[in-house]
């Protein structure tokens, strides 16, 4: 399958500026703009990100612009102006974000920062160079400006107004001095991304181009971002490497092939066959665990993709929780809910329906009790089915054992 065709297999062409085929028919220089608005990406960033990945190994030369300036002009969004990051904050962000993006590219991955033009520009020469090549009629037609206008008690300040303009003075500047021929991004960057390519054709009368995909979004319809409070970072002090992985494994059957697409690298025949196999047995998650150990494997590396799937084992399936290694064993401990018993006090056993409350994993005894006679409660590898058990000493390995309610309700107690 050739570049464009696959492209557009993995439904990652939403917009464009020409016909597809023309844009990827050779190598080009691309460049995709990330606005250090928060220290990490996150997963609706993963998406472009992948996209670039996808380029560059086609034989495209990948630049990846910070915008140390747009960055603290903020683009217009749909309700509201963006609180304005103070500069420390956004230089600190541009750092994390350079740091994280070398993690995923490489060391010799090409970034720069729109603060070193940007930043020195004067203002008449902005409006004179730049700002009459736009017209007001153009700009207050954009999708979010114009419904910004027109909602009652709205209004959009210049601030915002031009955000448009230094976006696609960027990508002036990144033609001419490192050729940057083609701009992607979410299809929610449509209008400031043709900015640029307007721009490029009226000052130097060529041809660049623009490619945008689908917003990614979540299983409810809902964007992922920080705004919209579902981030998922990239970062691993903010998500970890578990946590990243069990949102993968936890994808809904109904978004799990495009997720596939759009995230992994597997050929689209392969995904094909797997949904096949998935369709028939959905019950066994291969779909599900498979995108998870990709996708984690890219962003965390395979270490971290084996500690994530030894410790969800241990809390979720079958592997005992002491033959966990020491790595895996804290993962899981730092993610999984757990309750400390005193050795003393469990010498004597103490009733399972009062550890259940004071779990959290029953509100009441009568509850708890009700759990039992369901056979949803696993102590270790036992079903409990007597409501008078007791935890006693000889139920840990290890000073551990977990406690089970159901298939993904988990405890692990742990005595002293």
């Amino acid at each position: 399958m050739n570049l464009a065709d696959d492209l557009k297999a993995r439904g990652l062409v939403e917009h464009v500026s020409a016909d597809i085929e023309k844009i990827v028919a050779e190598p080009r220089t691309v460049y995709l703009g990330v606005d250090p608005t928060a220290d990490s990406m996150q997963v609706g960033n993963l998406a472009v990100l992948l996209l670039a990945k996808r380029l560059q190994d086609a034989g495209y030369r990948t630049v990846f612009l910070l915008g140390g300036v747009t960055g603290m002009i903020g683009d217009p969004k749909e309700k509201g102006e963006r609180s304005l990051l103070d500069e420390r904050v956004v230089r600190a962000n541009t750092r994390a974000l350079s740091r994280q993006l070398r993690s995923l590219f490489g060391w010799r991955t090409t970034i720069v920062n729109n603060m070193d033009w940007l930043g020195r520009m004067q203002l008449v020469s902005f409006l004179r160079d730049v700002g009459k090549h736009f017209t007001v009629n153009d700009l207050v037609k954009r999708d979010i400006i114009k419904k910004r206008l027109e909602t009652p008690d709205e209004s959009i300040s210049y601030t915002e107004f031009t955000y448009a303009l230094l976006q696609g003075y960027d990508y002036l500047h990144l033609n001419q001095k490192y050729g940057c021929n083609v701009q992607i991004g979410a299809s929610d960057q449509w209008t400031n991304i043709l900015s640029g390519v307007d721009l490029v054709r009226k000052k130097l009368g060529k041809e660049v181009f623009a490619l945008t995909i689908p917003l990614v979004t979540d299983a409810s319809g809902n964007k992922f971002g920080k705004s919209e409070g579902n981030a998922v970072w990239l970062d691993p002090d903010k998500t970890s490497p578990f946590m990243f992985y069990q949102f993968w494994l936890t994808t809904p059957d109904d978004v799990v092939e495009r997720y596939l697409k759009v995230y992994t690298f597997l050929p689209v025949t392969d995904i094909e066959v797997l949904m096949e196999r998935h369709r028939a047995a959905p019950h066994e998650r291969e779909a599900q665990e498979t995108l998870a150990r990709l996708v984690t494997e890219i962003v965390h590396g395979p270490a971290a993709v084996a500690m994530a799937i030894a410790a969800t084992d241990a809390l979720f399936g079958k592997t005992p929780f002491a033959s966990l290694s020491r790595e895996a064993r804290a993962a899981a401990l730092a993610e999984a809910p757990s309750l400390t018993l005193v050795r003393k006090d469990v010498e004597h056993g103490i009733p399972l329906t009062e550890v259940l409350m004071r779990g959290g994993m029953a509100s009441s005894k009568s509850e708890a009790r009700r759990l039992i006679e369901g056979k949803g409660v696993t102590l270790g590898d036992m079903t409990i089915q007597n409501v008078d058990q007791e935890v006693h000493v000889a139920d840990f390995h290890d000073g551990y054992v977990l406690l089970r309610k159901g298939k993904q309700g988990v405890l692990v107690l742990i005595l002293k």
